[in-house]
């Protein structure tokens, strides 16, 4: 973590006296300089000119969410809370694009800003760690897992009623691993996406199947934004969107965006594209304790009008379902 830290410090340093033809806005926990620098990777191979040195410079934002560890991320807004700075740098000129973990983006992008583009998505799966334990169903009664996700709390208890969550097992990978290494929990999930981005993948005990957990909404996808005025920015990062990727997440959003859900209502929901060419769509809500989870599914063509239409049906299907009061702050 230090090493990536010291890097970007001395990139800005060495840059301060050179123009940059773009100022990347990121996060600067190690998953989000990782994604950041997979961003810079993509541009600076595919156009020449952002390939001289000092062309592309990072610049890292502190958000909210990241100055506020001690809470549970219900607790203090649980939307906007890790892009809404990197947001105001990017409408006030201090960056030019702004990359984002999609599944942190709030429904409504800010006034001004645009995001055209989605890299290629990683693997949607949770990742289960344990030191103690080859799978969740092999955790004893009683065993503590840690997460900050209400989603993966609400699906857990709903299979697994006799294990007990610790819901504020906040902080960036390495810290939730060292908090696993000194028996604060004895269990934990990550994302598979963040663990292969960041080249910690043995660390997984095992990987969790959609069906048993599914994973959050633009779970695994890096979204990346700009001015709606910079045709120039638009254009760069156009050039680098994966257009499968940016039509599964804009059902899922879609469906999120429906639901509506307060910052306490755990959601999932994942699009994928299968065999004959198809996208298939599941979603679910559940009650913060796991008891009431309600699930659909939804099939249709691979396109953006008719996936965005299956994200919004399902959302309204769930809505009539759960009824007055189940999406309550």
């Amino acid at each position: 973590m230090g090493i990536i830290k010291a890097s970007v410090a001395v990139e800005q340093q060495t840059q301060k006296n050179i123009t940059a033809l773009i100022r990347i806005g990121t996060r600067g926990s190690p998953l989000a300089l990782a994604q950041a620098y997979e961003t810079r990777d993509k541009l600076m191979a595919t156009h020449s000119e952002l390939a001289e040195e000092g062309a592309i410079q990072i610049v890292i934002i502190k958000t909210t969410g990241d100055k506020i560890q001690s809470q549970p991320l219900a607790d203090i807004g649980g939307k906007g809370l890790f892009t809404k700075e990197i947001d105001e740098a990017l409408i006030n000129g201090e960056i030019d694009i702004a990359v984002h973990s999609m599944k942190d983006v709030p429904t409504y992008l800010p006034e001004k800003t645009i995001l055209p583009c989605n890299l290629p998505r990683e693997d949607v799966r949770d990742a289960f760690i344990s030191l103690s334990a080859a799978s969740l169903a092999e955790l004893p009664a009683g065993s503590t897992v840690g997460t900050a996700s209400l989603r993966r709390k609400s699906q857990l208890l709903h299979k697994y009623a006799s294990l007990n969550v610790l819901e504020n097992f906040r902080g960036n990978v390495q810290t939730r691993l060292r908090k696993l290494n000194e028996g604060v929990v004895q269990a934990t999930l990550l994302a598979l996406a963040g663990l292969k981005r960041l080249n910690m993948t043995e660390h997984v005990t095992s990987i969790l199947s959609i069906d048993e957990m599914l994973p959050a909404v633009a779970q695994g996808a890096i979204g990346i934004a700009c001015r709606s005025n910079d045709d120039t920015m638009a254009n760069y990062i156009a050039s680098l969107n994966h257009e499968e990727t940016r039509l599964a997440v804009a059902c899922e959003r879609a469906f999120l965006l429906t639901l509506d859900g307060s910052c306490r209502t755990p959601i999932a929901g994942y699009a994928y594209k299968d065999d004959d060419g198809n996208c298939i769509f599941k979603g679910l809500v559940a009650s913060p304790d796991g008891i009431r989870v309600l699930e659909t599914s939804r099939k249709g063509l691979y396109a953006h009008e008719d996936m965005v239409m299956m994200g919004k049906d399902a959302g309204k299907e769930l809505l009539s379902q759960a009824g007055p009061g189940f999406f309550g702050c």
